[in-house]
């Protein structure tokens, strides 16, 4: 399939910059794609389409405060750096991206915060806006990052055309969150409340937490009009054996196994055994999924609204057919659905 094929207008005003009041009560789309049937519904409703002994898979990455804003030693100018992750825990070395880059050349020392909490040494170019940094801190790691935690913002992404409040310290994390290491979230699981993970639980469905460290490649832009030329970032995942068993025991019973988001699906994808089960994992995925592509774990899945032309998109539409997704999506825009991060959501089944 062509890039092309994944085009379609988004009204600006579609673009969600604030979470819904209530985390479930966002819309929902349902999509059946042996039919292409849309039904319109609110998130909560989800509990109607999940019974016992059906399993969600959930990633449980944590997001952390990575975008803070230094000051160039001499000059003072403000620069914003964008902490992708860590390279070495005791040598403090840091894979960033700084804006303006320009102005940032290897030796530059940074300085953050107003009594100069953190002070950082540029060593390395990676990429045209790419650093590699070095920490000069002699206290703990704890020390280290409550730093961070004081210093940093939420890195909404750059389409959320706001500065980042205290609300999105919370909104912008879902609610299972645990193993820090996301400059995204994996914002499918930001629909889920306390109480309708407790109702879904009452109800007897069962959930497998995965981890899949969402990093900035997931929003990076496909620049290739022929998909197989198109290369993923790298991004870290683990499954432990516990979980694996969890969705395992599900498919065996020819239960209903539900991705929630992009991130689930492309580390369950990543972990396929010669039998077409889900096996325990700790490694790298750069997995790229766009159709026609034949899906091994999941056979139900819930994700958010997308960008036109995104690998997010693509995967979408391999998983609940390219019509179907596309026609969706044209049924989105016109019914007036939220769209990215902080939008509506759709269960395909």
């Amino acid at each position: 399939m062509k890039l092309s094929q994944f085009k379609f207008d988004l009204p600006e005003s579609l673009v969600a910059h604030n979470p819904a009041d209530k985390r479930d009560e966002s819309r929902l789309m349902v999509l059946h794609r042996d039919s292409g049937k849309i039904e319109h519904k609110i998130f909560k409703d989800v509990l109607d389409y999940f019974d016992d002994q059906d399993v969600m898979i959930l990633n449980n990455t944590k997001v952390f405060p990575a975008r803070m804003y230094g000051n160039k030693e001499k000059t003072g100018a403000t620069i914003e750096v964008f902490l992708l992750r860590e390279l070495n825990k005791e040598l403090r070395l840091w894979d960033v991206l700084v804006d303006p880059a320009r102005k940032i050349r290897v030796g530059n020392k940074l300085y953050f915060g107003d009594d100069d909490l953190l002070i950082a040494e540029v060593v390395d170019n990676t990429t045209s806006r790419g650093r590699t940094i070095r920490f000069l801190f002699d206290g703990t790691d704890e020390e280290f990052r409550r730093n961070v935690e004081i210093l940093g913002e939420t890195p909404l992404p750059k389409y959320i055309k706001r500065k980042a409040t205290a609300e999105d310290k919370e909104r912008y994390q879902t609610i299972f969150a645990k193993n820090e290491g996301a400059v995204a979230a994996p914002t499918a699981g930001l629909h889920f409340s306390r109480e309708l993970m407790k109702r879904l639980e009452l109800k007897g469905v069962e959930f497998a937490e995965v981890t899949l460290h969402v990093g900035l490649g997931t929003f990076r832009q496909v620049e290739v009009e022929d998909l197989t030329k198109h290369k993923m970032d790298s991004e870290q995942f683990i499954i432990e054996q516990k979980q694996a068993d969890i969705v395992n025991r599900a498919i065996e019973r020819k239960k209903r196994v539900c991705a929630v988001g992009t991130t689930s699906m492309r580390t369950i994808e990543s972990a396929v055994s010669a039998n077409k089960s889900l096996k325990a994992a700790n490694d790298w995925t750069s997995k790229f999924i766009f159709p026609p592509y034949e899906f091994s774990i999941a056979n139900s899945m819930i994700t958010n609204f997308h960008t036109p032309e995104s690998t997010l998109l693509m995967m979408i539409c391999a998983f609940g057919g390219y019509e179907h997704v596309m026609h969706a999506y044209e049924v989105a825009v016109k019914e007036k659905y939220r769209f990215y991060s902080y939008g509506d959501a759709m269960l395909i089944i």
